[in-house]
């Protein structure tokens, strides 16, 4: 069975969850709203193994269902920004994953403000704290964040810096971050390319198992 969290975060940040078999293109004003980070997401995608949702802004529903619901998703994803009127955007594809048993490993991190000094501009973007592992010398080594999409399902992020990577400490902080999103009472998620093989190897290290589920998007560039 579905965790009830994650049935309800799908509704809202899609407009529907589920459906029957096959690809539903759904409306949903949030797609014509700025997104966590003030950003359009005009096209967004869930894809179980059962159903795949796609949410688009109410205008651009015919646009979208004109170029073939009877088709992959990852086939009709290079034609998604100009169908909803944004040529000029960029597409994701990948791995859509949760947990709601994170991986018992040690904290990592320090919960801090996003605009204390040091952080990368990545983390900047953030309204809430961010979790941070400096050095000995107090220089920023990695770091995760909490995208709040709405009140049951918070995505994370992650990023090391190059000279800090191959320590452990990303799926640390990815599984540090999802027991609080846990203790806030949603569920956590996590995105990756299907290419991101580091990222994959975090997720599944930080109690993220690959139920085979994907996820497709419009981004601004």
């Amino acid at each position: 069975m579905l965790d009830r969290r994650l049935f309800l975060h799908l509704a809202t940040w899609l407009g529907q969850w589920p459906a029957g078999p096959g690809l539903h293109v759904v409306r949903s004003h949030r797609r014509a709203r700025p997104a966590w980070d003030g950003r359009l997401r005009p096209a967004l995608a869930v894809a179980s193994p059962d159903c795949a949702i796609l949410s688009v802004p109410p205008d651009r529903v015919p646009a979208v269902r004109a170029l073939g619901s009877a088709r992959p998703l990852d086939e009709l994803l290079p034609a998604l920004p100009a169908a909803v009127g944004l040529p000029e955007f960029t597409t994701h594809a990948g791995r859509f994953r949760w947990s709601t048993a994170p991986a018992p490993l040690p904290d990592a991190g320090e919960w801090i403000p996003p605009t204390a000094p040091g952080l990368p501009p990545w983390l900047r973007l953030f309204d809430g704290e961010v979790l941070v592992v400096r050095d000995a010398d107090g220089r920023y080594l990695a770091g995760a964040g909490i995208k709040r999409h709405d009140a049951y399902g918070h995505e994370l992020a992650v990023g090391t810096v190059p000279g800090a990577q191959g320590r452990g400490l990303a799926r640390r902080l990815v599984a540090q971050a999802a027991r609080r999103v846990l203790d806030e009472g949603a569920v956590p998620t996590y995105l990756h390319n299907f290419d991101n093989h580091a990222s994959a190897r975090v997720a599944e290290a930080a109690g993220f198992p690959d139920r085979g589920w994907t996820s497709y998007g419009v981004f601004p560039r």
